[in-house]
């Protein structure tokens, strides 16, 4: 069921697909198998790129924004005749479910049909003045050249979402997509260019964030950066780019609890977080990966939620009757047996999952009987692993959510509504679910963090997305 065809996914420079592939990615599933190959850029192929958003920037800016806009939307239209082909290339380089990796496709289209219809939006306000004669504008300028670096969970819905409101704001962009999903970004940036989008508007350069993504942060020219990923890398970025008051968005970890209190329903309450648990492999910073419940339904809810992870089917994301795929690489294999590992050594009970020998394959794993300090309890795993603990009532299952450096994610299973306002009001996170999974998010909506998941100053998707790629400028207008 794997995908048997290797593909190149070179840099996008100014219009021209270029460089040497000579970096292989191999299926998650059958690492043996290379189906992508991709440049190791260097910094020279970061300041090519660079040097083409530019220089191409002004002329972008001044095409009027339905013209940008129509862009968008061929692109749309040109990614959903590919669907099929480009959720294959997904699973084949990621591991995601076919299933999971054609939503992720759609996802991408409707993003770039969302932003590509604000071309026909209006920019700034109009605004009275106290001086007679003179009407007051505002309007939205465009910062310049923006540079993006993307993960490799959501490798063709991140960076449409960042690119579409950078480009669609008058914005070029030089985008560093994740080492590990290179043919994925290389069909989001085709789409793209095939829709007519002038040379140099978008660059792709594959590499290292140690060298590619080190480049573009530290490049002058680059006035705007936009990162998902770590929190270690996002912070030390962060620096970079405040030495030199450039603008940065950081969208960074989680540790994403979730209070189950007595009045809930155990197997509703379980489905909803082996949902957010186990969808995707786990991978993703809005994951589920502790949960609090108060004593009536603990029992209940770990039976159910166990069972739930015993029901997995674990294998191909291409297979039809696969219901998680592998993780993505040795490193996050190792990463999330560990964390299993050190548990079960600290006294921990697995009820569920726990390590696999074949290949990238890792059954959902529940654990319990945990101290609140723990480290599985503390430490994001990024991977399908969910730790359960105890708490008195709903006030100290706030406390434990909010005894956190992260804040992404949080939510509650009752069916009370007093108890679910007063969770929502409380909980210090971004993003506050009631009887609905952490993971998963409309995109008209703001997604963003606190604390240590976020810089939490502009907001991705949505209306105010733009706002990160702008700046707003006053004018008088005298006409008297």
């Amino acid at each position: 069921m794997t995908a048997t065809t290797q593909k190149p996914a070179l840099n996008l420079i100014d219009g021209r697909w270029t460089g040497e592939a000579t970096v292989e990615r191999g299926n998650p599933a059958d690492p043996a198998r290379v189906v992508a190959v991709a440049p190791s850029s260097s910094a020279a192929d970061v300041d090519a790129a660079v040097t083409a958003a530019a220089a191409a920037q002004p002329g972008w800016a001044a095409l009027p924004p339905p013209a940008r806009g129509a862009i968008l939307l061929d692109a749309a239209d040109l990614l959903r005749s590919r669907h099929e082909e480009v959720a294959r290339d997904l699973v084949a380089e990621e591991g995601k479910t076919l299933t999971e990796a054609k939503g992720e496709v759609r996802r991408a289209i409707d993003v770039l049909r969302y932003f590509g219809g604000q071309g026909w939006g209006a920019e700034g306000e109009v605004l009275p003045s106290a001086t007679p004669g003179t009407t007051v504008l505002t309007r939205r300028e465009p910062l310049g050249v923006a540079g993006l670096i993307t993960p490799w969970n959501f490798p063709i819905a991140i960076p449409a979402w960042k690119l579409a409101p950078a480009l669609i704001s008058g914005n070029t962009v030089v985008l560093k997509p994740a080492e590990l999903t290179p043919l994925t970004a290389a069909n989001l940036a085709r789409a793209l260019t095939d829709a007519g989008l002038p040379a140099g508007v978008l660059n792709v350069v594959h590499g290292s964030g140690a060298v590619a993504g080190d480049a573009l942060a530290r490049d002058a020219r680059v006035v705007a950066l936009s990162f998902t990923g770590s929190t270690a890398v996002g912070l030390s970025l962060k620096q970079t780019l405040d030495a030199r008051r450039a603008r940065v968005q950081l969208e960074m970890g989680g540790k994403n609890g979730y209070v189950i209190l007595d009045d809930a329903d155990p197997a509703t309450a379980a489905s909803v977080v082996a949902a957010g648990a186990f969808g995707l492999t786990g991978q993703a910073c809005t994951a589920t990966s502790r949960v609090y419940c108060t004593p009536g339904i603990r029992e209940a809810f770990v039976e159910a939620l166990a069972k739930a992870a015993e029901s997995a089917v674990v294998g191909d994301g291409l297979d039809p009757r696969t219901t998680m795929g592998p993780v993505v690489s040795e490193a996050q294999l190792a990463k999330d047996a560990g964390a299993v590992a050190r548990a079960r050594a600290g006294g921990a009970t697995i009820v569920a999952g726990g390590a696999e020998a074949d290949g990238l394959f890792f059954r959902p794993s529940v654990v319990t009987d945990v101290a609140a300090d723990a480290e599985i309890v503390r430490e994001e795993v990024f991977g399908p692993v969910v730790a359960v603990l105890e708490v008195a009532d709903l006030d100290e299952g706030i406390t434990r959510i909010n005894d956190s450096p992260y804040g992404l994610t949080a939510g509650i299973c009752t069916t009370s509504l007093s108890a679910a306002h007063e969770f929502s009001a409380r909980a210090q996170v971004g993003v506050v679910k009631v009887n609905r999974p952490t993971a998963g998010l409309d995109l008209n909506v703001p997604f963003g963090g606190v604390k240590d998941s976020s810089t939490n100053t502009f907001r991705e998707q949505g209306p105010r997305a733009s706002d990160f790629y702008t700046w707003s400028k006053t004018v008088y207008l005298g006409h008297s």
